[in-house]
């Protein structure tokens, strides 16, 4: 049987047809090096598949990183864990491994407005985009109102399907959101979807705590105490009064949850 030739020049186009950007680049490099040391074919070849495979998870997390609309800068790396001492960084770094998603877990951060919720939440999930997950940051009130304008086009179950999609969805300043009762449903229409089909109008504490990993956050604000530490450098130490602190003091609310059974988009 004669052997078929092959047109090494056509090698480019048959890896832009077959979709292997990194192999496109590297191959001459590799095979070039392959020939000067000896290498047997197989090693050159999984030598380009792991390239391939290394940088298409790179640019798959990028992508991820996009879609989730996480806030910028919130990370594991750069949360400050002396202020909240109550929650053990061990937990938090078990949280982001994220094997509390396989079994349909939900996720409260319970806090004093400033405490870090937001940036916990979110460093949480940035770190489960690396770990493979797919994951949705949202204000409540923006998700809420493309709810309802997807129920006034009838297309809410279209809507609610898109955010299927996420393993993880994160709404920010819940508390905030349920301003009227058309507001209150479209959240509770997001946690049936994602749970089970129960009574929404008092189910739905139920369904956010049943089975759910609760952090309390009940420390003062970041922010004030940033704005506290500079004022304290410039102006020397100064003792607040009882009644500024309570002045200042916000109501905790559940102001940030994460419901992740399934997946889900905007």
């Amino acid at each position: 049987m004669s052997a078929r030739t092959i047109d090494v020049h056509a090698l480019p186009a048959m890896l832009t047809a077959l979709r292997l950007p990194s192999f496109h680049r590297h191959w001459q490099a590799f095979t070039e090096r392959a020939d000067q040391e000896g290498w047997p074919a197989a090693r050159c070849l999984a030598a380009l598949a792991e390239i391939e495979l290394a940088e298409r998870d790179t640019r798959r997390i990028r992508r991820h990183l996009l879609e989730a609309n996480l806030p910028a800068g919130k990370t594991l790396a750069t949360f400050d864990w002396a202020a909240i001492p109550s929650i053990p960084r061990a937990r938090i770094e078990a949280l982001a491994a994220g094997d509390w998603l396989e079994t349909g877990r939900n996720l409260i951060a319970i806090g004093n407005s400033g405490a870090g919720k937001t940036h916990l939440l979110s460093a949480i999930a940035h770190a489960l985009v690396e770990a493979g997950r797919r994951v949705l940051y949202t204000r409540t009130t923006d998700l809420v109102q493309r709810l309802q304008a997807a129920r006034r086009d009838l297309a809410l179950e279209q809507a609610l399907a898109r955010l299927d999609r996420f393993d993880l969805v994160i709404l920010d300043d819940i508390a905030y959101a349920q301003k009227d009762q058309a507001e209150t449903g479209a959240i509770f229409e997001l946690i049936a979807r994602r749970y089970e089909n129960r009574s929404l109008a008092v189910a739905a504490i139920d369904r956010l705590v049943h089975h759910a990993t609760i952090l309390e956050m009940n420390v003062d604000s970041y922010r004030r105490r940033t704005a506290a530490n500079r004022r304290n450098k410039t102006d020397g130490p100064a003792t607040p009064s009882t009644g500024n602190l309570n002045a200042h003091q916000h109501k905790a609310d559940a102001d940030t949850l994460t419901d992740n059974k399934e997946n889900t988009s905007t």
